[in-house]
């Protein structure tokens, strides 16, 4: 019998407290209690009183979506985040931050081994999204998303103690990887890297795609045509989370991103590199 670590145990008891939809009176004293404690900027969003669940104020949506370059030569960030590394694959190594490093291999599991050397010598970029950021995810470039696959496990923190401290918290955590393919043809891992306190991630392309439940299976989706262009909705993250952008050699140039550095959804992180 499949049994549940204690990081899924704790983060499905929260989701059903930030799921659950308090009395108007309650759910306000909730909501504006997570904006102060936070630090949250609501500028771009509605009310925080306005939102019927803790989670709902979570997963929050622009009042106006923000302008998308149409420039197909520019990469945009796809989340707001912390930029915790990037750099280069070394052989099928890339770090989760300085000093720690992890096997792309083991990160991407079993379904693309026979693809995941064409990743050495390519590039790799994470993104730590925080409690305060806006947590929906989008498209860096155009791109055809090819498969997913969902690999279920725990549920750690992903905060920057543990990047530091804990060996390989990207390969234990559960997470869904989508297989991506470049206009030009060139690999590209969009990996959701999921953390504690809900743990869900939900995909606007695909709502069969079930995370942080009571099961160890591993599951793909393949897909025919679905192509996304820069900017789009892909999903969100129901609290804590990451993602790691993995790509083929003379893919993508980042060449505006620092380490340490925040950044926000649709800034200009670099260029692909074949045009």
């Amino acid at each position: 019998m499949y049994k549940s670590h204690y990081t899924s145990i704790i983060s499905r008891a929260f989701g059903r407290f930030a799921s659950h939809k308090f009395t108007p009176a309650v759910q306000n004293i909730i909501n504006n209690s997570y904006v102060k404690l936070m630090g949250l900027d609501m500028s771009k969003f509605n009310e925080p009183n306005s939102y019927k669940s803790l989670n709902l104020l979570f997963t929050r949506a622009f009042k106006e979506e923000p302008i998308i370059s149409r420039d197909i030569n520019t990469v945009i960030s796809p989340v707001d985040a912390l930029i915790t590394d990037f750099g280069t694959i070394k052989g099928n190594q890339a770090y989760q931050i300085k000093g720690m490093f992890y096997c792309t291999k083991e990160l991407l599991g079993e379904n693309y081994s026979d693809i995941a050397d064409k990743l050495i010598d390519g590039d790799f970029a994470n993104f730590y999204l925080s409690p305060k950021d806006y947590h929906r995810y989008h498209s860096p470039i155009n791109m055809k998303i090819k498969s997913a696959t969902h690999i279920p496990g725990k549920l750690y923190p992903v905060n920057m103690p543990l990047l530091r401290n804990k060996l390989n918290l990207f390969i234990e955590n559960e997470r869904v990887i989508l297989e991506c393919e470049t206009n030009d043809g060139k690999l590209l891992f969009y990996v959701l890297v999921g953390a504690l306190n809900v743990g869900k991630m939900v995909f606007s392309f695909d709502n069969s795609i079930m995370t942080n439940i009571k099961s160890n299976k591993c599951t793909k989706q393949i897909y025919n045509d679905l192509y996304v262009s820069k900017g789009d909705l892909l999903g969100w993250f129901e609290m804590g989370s990451t993602v790691v952008m993995l790509s083929q050699k003379d893919t993508i140039n980042y060449s505006n991103l620092e380490i340490n550095k925040q950044i926000k959804f649709n800034e200009i992180i670099g260029t692909i590199s074949s045009i």
